[in-house]
């Protein structure tokens, strides 16, 4: 019985990295064929406020960017402000910032929605994973100083950006950004080590004797065990096809007590009496609430999930709204 749980276990393990290792090479490749596409790159909408001239004015394209008309190419060679006319070497700079921001953007947003919508946070209510850890800890720090970089190639003052659309969006981003960074670091450094603590106390091992509390948490879900009570005693269905993720023909749900329930059964005890008892009930406390840290912990989870929906909204506002 504990070799075919310790295969299992291994075998979800397994096919979990491969799945994030796929996914991880899809964002990757989604986002290079997206710097590969024709970039439509906005025009300086201070200039055009200004002077009540569109951007087809200075630029080929209609939508701003990209090479210059010979009035724009006129305009840019009275520049001195170097953001406005770069030198190459910082132009190139500017280029491989803003590459490795979007990069990171799709391999951090891709792990949270992948998290949160697939694998959902209950998975790491026992731990923070290693591995989704130190890519929201890198993408954060790399994020921050290319970010901090382009806004600073982009404005030369703080006042600036509160003078254009594009400023008070990208000043919204910001603010989103720095709510996830703080609400991150909360999560590692306070919920995390709680987290953890809860995961070393032993929730849902089988143990001699258990009360209705220790059966709560052997409810055959997040990699624990599935067991039921029936008669003062505990049976382990684990293993049964028939309890798959703790769930009986959508009507008894592991980790309770099925004794009265099994009145209204189809079947007779007999059935449950076949599968293995691996404890005896004993009268108990029954289990509380979720603890405070845990309940911040979904909170948290599912808000930076919903800043990440915002950020992609501000992103298609940059690009398409009116």
């Amino acid at each position: 019985m504990n070799s075919g749980r310790l295969q299992l276990t291994v075998g979800i393990g397994v096919g979990y990295k491969a799945a994030m290792k796929r996914t991880l090479l899809i964002l990757l490749a989604v986002a290079i064929l997206a710097l590969m596409l024709p970039a439509a790159a906005f025009c300086t909408e201070e200039y055009a406020q200004k002077t009540g001239r569109a951007c087809s004015a200075c630029h080929v394209s209609s939508s701003g960017g990209g090479e210059l008309t010979p009035a724009g190419k006129e305009y840019a060679a009275t520049l001195s402000d170097w953001r406005q006319s770069p030198p190459s070497s910082l132009r190139l700079l500017r280029f491989g910032a803003g590459y490795l921001h979007i990069l990171t953007a799709f391999l951090w947003f891709g792990t949270i929605l992948y998290v949160h919508l697939v694998l959902k946070p209950a998975y790491a209510a026992n731990g923070l994973p290693r591995g989704e850890m130190l890519v929201g800890l890198v993408s954060m720090l790399v994020m921050g100083l290319t970010g901090a970089f382009l806004t600073v190639f982009r404005f030369s003052s703080l006042a600036d950006l509160f003078q254009s659309r594009f400023g008070i969006l990208l000043s919204v981003k910001i603010g989103l950004f720095l709510i996830m960074v703080i609400s991150a670091l909360f999560v590692v450094l306070v919920i995390g080590p709680r987290l953890r603590q809860k995961k070393k106390g032993g929730k849902g091992s089988i143990k001699p004797e258990m009360t209705t509390a220790d059966l709560d948490d052997c409810n055959g879900k997040e990699g624990m065990p599935a067991c039921f009570g029936y008669n003062g005693r505990v049976y382990d269905v684990t293993a049964s096809r028939l309890w798959k993720d703790g769930d009986h023909m959508r009507r008894h749900a592991a980790g309770t007590n099925l004794t009265e329930a099994l009145k209204l059964a189809p079947h007779g005890e007999d059935k449950v009496l076949a599968m293995p008892v691996v404890a005896t009930l004993v009268p108990g406390e029954t289990k509380q609430g979720r603890p405070l840290h845990e309940m911040v912990f979904y909170f948290m989870a599912y808000m930076n999930l919903t800043i990440v929906f915002c950020i992609i909204l501000i992103l298609a506002a940059w690009r398409w709204s009116w």
